[in-house]
């Protein structure tokens, strides 16, 4: 194993200098104002977790989590994800409090990469949970939540994907045998391999009516009706999922959505309605979510639940909103004059303005006192 460089970072780790932590918090300031508008308190979550509570309710593979060790023999994690955290506290902290449960964030998650494949290993996250409520009026709310904080940052245009992996699952199951194929086909659309997909039903499927429907779930739609799902008698998912695409037509969403059959979430723990966002010039999710009715479970207290994740990083590509940096004053002072030089930067401070002590002598000030892009308070010998 070569020794690390001393200038060098682990595997998908990065460092943010100022200008992007500058907007990183603008982001996170407009975002949370956008949640708390729509009743949606901030929640803060460990760092570090149990693998054998949040790690192993996670949908994220136990192969990319970082894992290590307390004191006491425990294995723990870095929160691989913030959904199965948040459900660990509304069934412990939060479990005497009414339904439903809105609760937002924004925070590291964690997940191991491998050197090759120059993905991040801390992929910053803001998002909601809205925990409690089973209808379609919730899996509605979380989604125009979505919408308007991604129009909130200021984005891009962009537009809503929807799915339902209860239909898509069911749809699968009905028309091929084998499970291996099924999950096989699952995981391809989940990792949006849909070459990997054509692949598979060209390889396993002899039926051409059955290998022209599975293509058919690659094609986007304008309406779910237009799918292969709505081929039959309709069902309790079919209703959820219609119900809330009629709500967010009359809301005047037309525009903004599309139905996508293929479409999987990219955590295993979705239940139902599933949702990504594409801005036009990004060919990566701003965000994802979906309902996941079994989670909170693993905790102990079953509640339906829905949600998104919006990623920081992509969002801030495609955002226009730009920070304006405050105006600094440079206090130069000899060091004769320099409580003289605390004194009248800590009033100035306290007037609101950003102030910057230095220590010069009178040769360095002659240089630069007089610069344009400088405001300089010269404190010293007259």
């Amino acid at each position: 194993m070569v020794r690390p460089q001393s200038f060098e970072k682990p595997t998908g780790f990065r460092d943010f200098t100022p200008p992007f932590a500058r907007k990183k918090r603008l982001l996170e300031e407009r975002l949370q104002r956008q949640f708390s508008k729509w009743g949606y308190q901030e929640i803060l979550t460990p760092t570090l977790e149990f693998y054998d509570t949040v790690g192993s309710a996670s949908a994220v593979a136990e192969q990319r989590m970082f894992k290590c060790m307390d004191r006491e023999g425990n294995t723990l994690v870095l929160k691989p994800d913030q959904t199965a955290p948040i459900a660990r506290v509304v069934a412990s902290l939060l479990k005497e409090e009414p339904l439903p449960i809105r609760l937002s964030y924004h925070s590291s998650v964690f997940r191991a990469q491998e050197s090759e494949t120059g993905r991040k290993a801390e992929l910053l996250q803001s998002g909601i949970e809205l925990i409690g409520l089973a209808g379609p009026e919730a899996d509605v709310e979380v989604i125009r939540l979505a919408m308007e904080a991604v129009r909130a940052c200021e984005s891009t245009p962009f537009q809503i994907a929807i799915g339902h992996i209860g239909l898509l699952d069911t749809w699968l199951k009905e028309r091929i045998e084998q499970n291996e194929q099924v999950i096989a086909l699952k995981q391809a659309l989940e990792q949006r391999n849909l070459a990997g997909y054509q692949q598979y039903v060209e390889q396993w499927i002899n039926d051409q009516k059955l290998k022209d429907e599975l293509l058919a779930l690659l094609r986007v739609r304008k309406h779910p009706q237009e799918s292969p799902f709505f081929q039959g008698s309709l069902q309790t998912d079919h209703q959820h999922l219609l119900d809330a695409w009629e709500l967010l037509m009359a809301l005047g969403e037309a525009e903004s959505i599309v139905f996508d059959p293929s479409l999987t979430g990219n955590v295993g723990y979705y239940t139902g309605i599933v949702f990504e966002a594409y801005a036009a010039d990004s060919g990566f999710p701003l965000l994802s979510g979906g309902r996941y009715d079994q989670l909170l479970s693993s905790f102990k207290r079953p509640l339906p639940a829905t949600g998104f994740a919006l990623q920081l990083d992509r969002l801030l590509e495609v955002s226009s909103l730009q920070e304006v940096e405050p105006s600094s004053t440079w206090v130069y002072y000899e060091q004769a004059y320099k409580q003289k030089a605390f004194l009248v930067a800590q009033e100035m401070r306290e007037q609101g303005n950003v102030v910057i002590l230095k220590r010069v002598d009178s040769i360095l000030v002659d240089q630069e006192i007089d610069r344009d892009d400088l405001h300089v308070i010269y404190i010293g010998k007259e």
